[in-house]
């Protein structure tokens, strides 16, 4: 099927003689006297290429082709001009006008500009749809990736809570240390203007922090009495065990960096390192705060909870040795009542 051509031109007689050669190609014709006109006919019949003459009574061919881009960009525009009207051919090209010719024409040289044209604007086209269909098939894709990354993310939190829930049962702990402080720890991060992968971070290795004592024999871990100084020794190496497990992998590489300085005091005195003060990762500062925040108001196998002002009192009194001081005066300016609803339950 051949394409639809409209020749505007105030003259008859070089809209017949283009059709006539056009025709002769096989392509289809039609014919406007005048802008107005042929723009009724753009509006009955789809065209892709348009041959206007520059100068005609009334509207011009250079408001025909501004027109006409607005309306279809789509459409090849070939305008013709005489000789002494280069600059308006010129103003044309930079409208949107694909080429011109001058008159007197060749009519041999018309037929090979338009071949060229159409072919050019039918590479443009399927170029376009290809970009179109392309950007389409990336979005969906995209949108597939995304839904396989969250159900992967969902799948791997779940399984890492699963093994914390079993760790923490191993522990007898009462409910769900781990998650209880990943929770405040999310909730301080925040208010210290965390977001994001920093967020994701610091939730990940509070929650993960006692990984390492699935490394420790239950001899010592469920011990009832005092642990002997060699088993002290056994029992701090669980910071170094869990990041030893976490550390090869990329997601919870962060995690694990928190996981092996949860135990590292502000004043260099914790281990395994000894670091201080700001050597020490905030995410391991602030768990430092809220660990200490849940064992003292959950129960114990050998104590009831303690009132939520005790923990205050304790916080106050290792501010600078074993907390960081920032996060502790911030830990005090926020209203128990807001902890207590981090936590899902009421202090004493």
């Amino acid at each position: 099927m051949k394409e639809h051509i409209l020749i505007v031109d105030d003259e008859e007689m070089i809209r017949s003689l283009l059709s006539s050669a056009l025709e002769q190609e096989a392509y289809t014709c039609h014919q406007a006297s005048n802008v107005d006109e042929a723009f009724i006919l753009l509006g009955e019949q789809p065209v892709e290429l348009v041959i206007s003459d520059i100068m005609m009574p009334g509207r011009s061919g250079v408001e025909l082709l501004r027109d006409l881009k607005k309306v279809n960009p789509d459409i090849a525009v070939l305008m013709i001009t005489g000789l002494s009207d280069m600059n308006t051919a010129m103003e044309c090209v930079h409208l949107g006008a694909d080429d011109y010719i001058t008159k007197p024409f060749g009519i041999n040289r018309v037929v090979l500009t338009v071949k060229n044209l159409i072919e050019r604007r039918s590479l443009a086209i399927e170029k376009k749809n290809y970009q179109v269909s392309l950007e389409f098939k990336v979005m969906e894709q995209t949108t597939q990736i995304r839904k396989t990354m969250n159900e992967l993310s969902c799948a791997y939190d779940n399984t890492l809570t699963a093994l914390v829930k079993a760790l923490d049962a191993r522990e007898r702990e009462v409910g769900s240390h781990s998650e209880r402080v990943m929770n405040y720890a999310a909730f301080l991060g925040e208010k210290l203007g965390m977001c994001g992968r920093e967020l994701q971070d610091l939730s990940k290795g509070a929650l993960l922090h006692d990984i390492g004592k699935i490394g420790i024999s239950d001899n010592i871990l469920l011990k009832p009495g005092q642990l002997d100084d060699n088993e002290w020794i056994e029992m701090r190496k669980h910071p170094q065990v869990g990041y030893a497990i976490l550390s090869e992998i990329d997601f919870l590489k962060t995690a694990a960096e928190i996981i092996l300085s949860h135990h590292e005091r502000f004043d260099g005195e914790g281990y395994p390192k000894r670091l201080k003060g700001e050597q020490i990762p905030i995410g391991a500062r602030i768990f430092a705060l809220v660990d200490t925040l849940d064992a003292m108001t959950s129960d114990r196998p050998y104590r009831r909870a303690l009132p939520f002002t005790a923990v205050v009192n304790e916080v106050i009194k290792h501010r600078g040795g074993q907390f960081d001081p920032a996060i502790v005066d911030l830990f005090l300016a926020i209203p128990r009542k807001s902890w207590e609803e981090c936590s899902g339950k009421h202090f004493i």
